[in-house]
């Protein structure tokens, strides 16, 4: 299970649920399995904070789980696009990687959608990597498009499950911004 995720019903402290993630972007979930994410070696963790510059490759990915013949879809997207202020078009897919098998990392699928570098040009966004277990080997295809992309329909058009896992982190400009302005 990754870290931040709540196996244990407390919602209140899952940073998924703080962040709105889950109701933005996801529905309430139960992690079956750990997705490590790490950026130039360093794990992210949910809601740390990166510049665009940090953004360049890629990010790791390593996935739990212990048998090899299940197959992940890993979705990366920014929750906020264009801007947090006004996030009309809402989800952006920045990356799509299939048939990962469990066990390994997103260097083991197919790349159907290539990973676009994060340009968050005002305000913070939160970028979700989420992890769905996929029906089969090559069940999952996409012709979409990036701009208006939704994991809820997405994952329903495939037979996806609800997520395995799910990270996110905070991306903003490289000069800072004003910050994300949450209700307490």
């Amino acid at each position: 299970m990754e870290r931040g995720a709540s196996r244990h019903g407390n919602e209140s402290h899952n940073p998924l649920v703080v962040s709105g993630i889950i109701g933005d972007i996801l529905d309430p979930f139960t992690p079956t399995l750990e997705l490590r994410v790490s950026i130039d070696g360093k794990l992210l963790y949910n809601g740390v904070t990166l510049r665009p510059s940090q953004l360049v490759k890629p990010p790791r990915v390593q996935i739990g789980g212990d048998d090899f013949r299940t197959f992940y879809t890993l979705v990366m997207v920014d929750a906020d696009y264009p801007n947090p202020s006004n996030p009309h078009l809402k989800e952006y897919l920045h990356w799509l990687v299939t048939n990962i098998p469990g066990t390994t990392g997103e260097e083991f699928g197919k790349e159907v959608v290539s990973y676009e570098k994060p340009e968050m040009q005002t305000g913070i966004h939160r970028l979700v990597l989420m992890l769905f277990q996929q029906p089969g080997r090559d069940t999952v295809t996409f012709f979409g498009g990036r701009k208006k992309f939704n994991t809820r329909d997405f994952a329903g058009i495939y037979g996806l499950s609800q997520p395995s896992a799910a990270v996110y982190f905070n991306g903003h400009g490289e000069k800072g911004c004003g910050g994300r302005r949450v209700k307490v």
